[in-house]
């Protein structure tokens, strides 16, 4: 397709000849952009503005083009997509005038992860995609944020709003800037900015002379302020175990609370754990932000997991088994709560009773019955899944399987026709086995009860705003235990860090998992005790696929770094 300028276009550069708008150039911008935005790029090498390029590049993409009156005839539908989600992935979601067809505005039609992403959350529906600039798509979400806030304000009646209570607090910058108290204003400070940040917990580590703040965003510990101050550092810790209803005065061992934030008018949980230190005390605070996530687990099954397609379908398939066991393993932040979750949505259909019980319930599923541990009270998982069952339940989850006593009570409820889901903290699918053993469960009952093993992780993703090829060192590749065979072909991309992603080059996290399905030759293997060696050997002449294997075929598809899946999975 050629560019051309007509007369009536003497404001604009004229094209140099020869320069066309292809497959070849569209290429080179994947490649080349780095952390420009692509279609910028596009129109430097052509040498006109964007505005000029955007119908151009719209018939080149098969897309609408829509200037900023087109854009202005659309409204957005914040419900579908929210606009934190439209804001932060550079997209719109709304409909035209009256019409019922929702229309998807892009300001890169290169990004195709977000196409899916698209296509993933708005499945089944019917949806026409829209291409304006990049300036135009943030200014009109600019004027819709105004919109959104006042409406947000707008007072209709009905339940009272969030109010800070005894045990919460009420946080916003104007309550922080007008705080005397350096003490509290760090600590409110400190919550607003892992908030606005999206940190899922807080680290306030004391240390000698001071104290170190961390957050954890995706996965990852980051600094972010250190306290040179020991008197403030203690006083910090006291201000939280004080709105936490915590004891104060106690020092020599750990204690947890929990207390609220007002925020916006929204509530947000902190779940806190004080743990006694050699330079006096260190908190963790855990980020329950229930609203949000309770809107999201409305839409939440196992399609917006990101699992592959092989995975997907074990998983879908074990969870629509009528009764059994289905284990769900990996360390702590692996996202093995959010899997469940997503089973549990999907066969939610209202002709079962489900029935979880957790430790602590951290978001809420539309009608289930969720049971919170109270270990203080005497309720454990034991106890709880004892009465559970005389609940004339159909669907069984337990938040994780602790001791002896809960996981012989689960299998035997997976015997007696309950389904059955949970979690247990394992390396890999083979070394649930062993747990469950020193837990004194029999071998023949677990394998009878078993219906599947799922062990995942969460990997963080290259940045797309600033991912570009990387050349690959020897010694990097032979850390990564890759042959010259293997990378040969492979495109390595790496983020070089830009304002989207916080410096880091990484943005989002996508989980990977390894599974375990039952056949007759690995039952026949567990009942005679088989060495773990001969048991690997038999799953992988079935085509299993190692958390290692997901990970490096990430990494050579230019999703991620060797970098990082070395830091979540091992060599093999």
């Amino acid at each position: 397709m050629s560019i051309s300028v007509s007369s009536g276009t003497s404001k604009l550069d004229s094209v140099p000849a020869g320069r066309t708008l292809d497959a070849a150039l569209v290429q080179q911008a994947l490649k080349s952009a780095g952390a420009r935005s692509r279609m910028a790029w596009i129109a430097d090498q052509l040498e006109v503005t964007e505005e000029f390029l955007l119908p151009i590049a719209a018939r080149h993409f098969g897309v609408r083009a829509l200037s900023m009156n087109a854009l202005r005839r659309i409204k957005p539908d914040f419900n579908l997509v929210s606009f934190a989600d439209c804001q932060r992935r550079g997209c719109l979601v709304g409909r035209e005038g009256k019409s019922a067809q929702l229309i998807v505005v892009l300001a890169d039609p290169m990004d195709m992860r977000l196409r899916q992403w698209i296509e993933v959350r708005l499945r089944q529906r019917e949806i026409d995609f829209g291409l304006t600039t990049a300036a135009e798509l943030q200014a009109y979400l600019v004027t819709a944020e105004k919109s959104v806030r006042a409406m947000d304000a707008v007072k209709m009646g009905g339940d009272r709003p969030p109010v800070a209570g005894e045990n919460s607090l009420a946080i916003s910058l104007s309550n922080i800037e007008a705080t005397e108290s350096p003490v509290v204003r760090l600590v409110d400070s400190t919550l607003h900015d892992a908030l606005r940040t999206g940190a899922s917990d807080i680290h306030l580590e004391t240390q000698p002379g001071g104290m170190v703040i961390k957050y954890r965003i995706d996965g990852v510990l980051e600094v972010v302020k250190q306290i040179d101050n020991t008197d403030i550092a203690h006083q910090a810790i006291s201000r939280i175990k004080v709105v936490s209803e915590l004891d104060i005065a106690e020092r020599r061992i750990p204690q947890d609370g929990r207390f609220q934030v007002v925020v916006d008018g929204r509530e947000i949980d902190f779940r806190v754990s004080i743990m006694p230190n050699l330079f006096g005390e260190d908190a963790v605070l855990r980020v329950l932000d229930r609203k949000q996530l309770t809107g999201q687990f409305k839409a939440l099954n196992l399609d917006t997991l990101g699992f592959h397609a092989r995975v997907l379908s074990f998983v879908r398939d074990a969870a629509q088994m009528p009764y059994g066991l289905l284990l769900v393993t990996g360390p702590t932040g692996s996202g093995k709560t959010t899997t469940l979750y997503a089973a549990l949505s999907e066969i939610n259909t209202g002709l079962d009773k489900i029935v979880t019980i957790e430790d602590p319930i951290e978001y809420q599923l539309p009608g289930v019955l969720q049971i919170p541990v109270n270990e203080k009270k005497g309720l454990t998982f034991a106890r709880g899944l004892r009465s559970i069952l005389r609940h004339d339940p159909d669907k069984i989850m337990v938040g994780e399987i602790r001791d002896a006593e809960t996981a012989q009570i689960a299998v035997q409820a997976a015997l007696t026709g309950h389904q059955v889901f949970t979690t247990v903290h394992a390396n890999n699918v083979f070394d649930v086995i062993g747990r469950f053993a020193n837990m004194g469960v029999d071998s023949y009952s677990l394998v009878a009860a078993l219906n599947g093993i799922v062990a995942q992780r969460l990997l963080r993703m290259n940045c797309p705003n600033c991912a570009t090829a990387t050349a690959l060192s020897p010694e990097l590749a032979r850390r990564s235990g890759l042959s010259a065979e293997r990378t040969a072909a492979a495109t390595f991309m790496r983020g070089q860090g830009c304002a989207h992603c916080r410096g880091t080059g990484y943005k989002g996290r996508r989980a990977i998992a390894e599974t375990l399905p039952m056949s007759d030759t690995l039952r026949d293997q567990l009942v005679q005790r088989a060495p773990l060696s001969q048991i690997r050997q038999s799953a992988r002449d079935a085509g299993f696929t190692s958390l290692r294997d997901a990970a490096v075929a990430l990494a050579i598809s230019g999703e991620t770094t060797l970098e990082e899946i070395n830091r979540v999975t091992p060599v093999e």
